[in-house]
């Protein structure tokens, strides 16, 4: 069964993106969807060139990490699934492209590789402002707490309800 997906530039597929062993993977079958082909074919082709993805380009997933995952989606997304699922790292979706060489192979590559770049940067950023927040922590130790406790009672005293004022009617 070939499935084509229509590939939009705009769309960043970050929900496709899982973190297991703390590296951020893509499943064999998110990416055969992608590439319009089907699982079995997408490992075949990538076991037919094994020696282009190394394991920090690819891995199997362990039952734990198969159990884990499924649990996350619900069983019935998984269907009959009777082999662990490969996932592949940002290297080896990279690496994909050398192995399903195909229009479509080629867009996706570009737009998942865009995908993986957003969330490298996002990442990078977050930890850069963290460590600015915190370093201010440090240096303003006293002054700092004082000014999240002045920010909270501010927050507080809005979300209350406020008495109305002027002129009521009554009936």
């Amino acid at each position: 069964m070939k499935v084509t997906k229509k590939l939009d530039k705009s769309v960043l597929y970050v929900d496709l993106i899982y973190e297991i062993r703390r590296i951020k993977v893509m499943l064999d079958r998110d990416l055969a969807e992608l590439y319009g082909v089907e699982t079995k074919n997408l490992n075949k082709a990538v076991k037919r060139n094994i020696n282009r993805f190394p394991d920090d380009f690819m891995f199997q997933l362990s039952n734990e990490e198969f159990e884990n995952l499924k649990f996350q989606f619900g069983t019935s997304r998984w269907g009959g699934t009777r082999k662990l699922p490969y996932v592949f790292t940002e290297y080896g979706v990279a690496m994909l492209s050398s192995v399903l060489n195909s229009e479509q192979a080629i867009k996706v590559n570009i737009a998942i590789m865009r995908t993986f770049g957003k969330i490298r940067e996002f990442a990078l950023t977050n930890k850069e402002l963290f460590l600015k927040i915190r370093e201010l922590e440090i240096r303003y130790d006293g002054q700092f707490k004082e000014v999240f406790e002045v920010l909270n009672k501010l927050i507080i005293e809005k979300s209350k309800p406020r008495k109305q004022i002027g002129f009521k009617i009554g009936k």
